[in-house]
């Protein structure tokens, strides 16, 4: 497109924006300039984003995610830099932003065009497509972060079969991909009937119905992972303290199961379990590029074709979030944006 084409059309694009009107979320399609947006010295000409529990929480109102209003939805977003004032990025460079306060404190991805600070930006690994980078996108970066913190920690496939909850969502089923690729055995622990096929195919060596567990309630049950991805918590992540070996680590991110954690100290103190949180947007920038730099490289995950389960366009995003809220999605969904 001719520079003054691309002028024209910053100057109004389509973005999916949420407003609070008399106590109540409402959020749709609409058009909106660069002069709507949050400041920043870098601005992306948006490819790609997807669709996380989080976006779908802020978007209807089930969990009040954002912190002012109006603001554009989405955590995440790749594309292709349009202008930047950083000497760092430069017009055409591909790039990513997850988190970092996203479809929070600031306007997000789910726009035509995106304006954030430098220092959120992330340059992609060579070879990573923008579509790939948004397969990977906020869950799969969360997934990575797990392992790279648990294995600073001392985790290693010596150790056991690492569970991974939530197995079928977007942080669970990259978790199966990467942990397998690391040599671990990986059970992959879900609530949904017939999902079997897809979990193996991303590298389960086992798949267990959550129905079909038995809990336990003492303060240490018998230890049979080597360590744990819990996207659960309440009392599946309370299980989980009390069944992993000595030494190892459970990474907590999600709490679709509740906030509340009961359990004791006994497996800390007497096992040595680490329980390590994982929250992206606290990630150091130095930090994020390792991450980032390892999913282009030794974790860039197998299965991101059966991983990416749709596409969506930007004007469809309204008749999304519902499914997530009732967990009734597989994998991960694209938008193209």
């Amino acid at each position: 497109m001719p520079r003054r084409g691309i002028l024209c059309a910053m100057q109004h694009f389509q973005a999916f924006r949420v407003h609070l009107e008399q106590e109540r979320i409402a959020a749709r399609l609409e058009r909106i300039s660069l002069d709507d947006l949050s400041p920043g010295e870098v601005v992306i000409r948006a490819a790609w984003s997807g669709i996380n529990y989080k976006d779908a929480l802020a978007a209807t109102g089930k969990g009040r995610i954002l912190r002012r209003y109006p603001l554009v939805a989405g955590i995440d977003v790749a594309g292709t830099v349009e202008s930047s004032t950083d000497p760092g990025l430069r017009p055409g460079d591909p790039v990513a932003v997850i988190s970092g306060g996203l479809s929070e404190t600031r306007d997000g991805g789910y726009a035509e065009f995106v304006r954030v600070p430098a220092d959120l930006v992330t340059p992609l690994p060579a070879g990573l497509s923008l579509r790939e980078a948004m397969a990977i996108g906020t869950a799969g970066f969360t997934a990575a972060l797990a392992l790279h913190r648990m294995e600073q920690n001392g985790q290693c496939p010596a150790l056991g079969p690492i569970a991974v909850t939530g197995a079928t969502g977007g942080v669970g089923s990259v978790a199966i991909d990467i942990f397998s690729r690391r040599g671990y055995a990986v059970t992959a622990l879900t609530q949904k009937a017939g999902a079997e096929e897809y979990l193996q195919a991303l590298g389960a060596t086992s798949v267990q119905r959550v129905a079909e567990l038995t809990l336990g309630t003492k303060p240490l049950e018998k230890a049979q992972w080597g360590g744990a991805v819990d996207n659960v918590g309440g009392d599946l992540l309370a299980w989980l303290t009390r069944t992993v070996v000595p030494l190892g680590n459970i990474a907590s991110i999600g709490l679709a199961g509740g906030p509340e954690l009961h359990t004791t100290v006994m497996p800390f103190i007497l096992r040595g379990v680490s329980l390590l949180g994982i929250n992206t947007p606290e990630v150091p920038r130095a930090l994020r590029l390792k991450v980032w730099e390892r999913l282009g490289g030794e974790l860039r995950p197998a299965h991101l074709d059966r991983i990416v389960t749709r596409e969506v366009a930007l004007g469809e995003l309204p008749a999304c979030f519902d499914a997530y809220i009732a967990g009734g999605i597989t994998g991960r969904t694209l938008v193209r944006l």
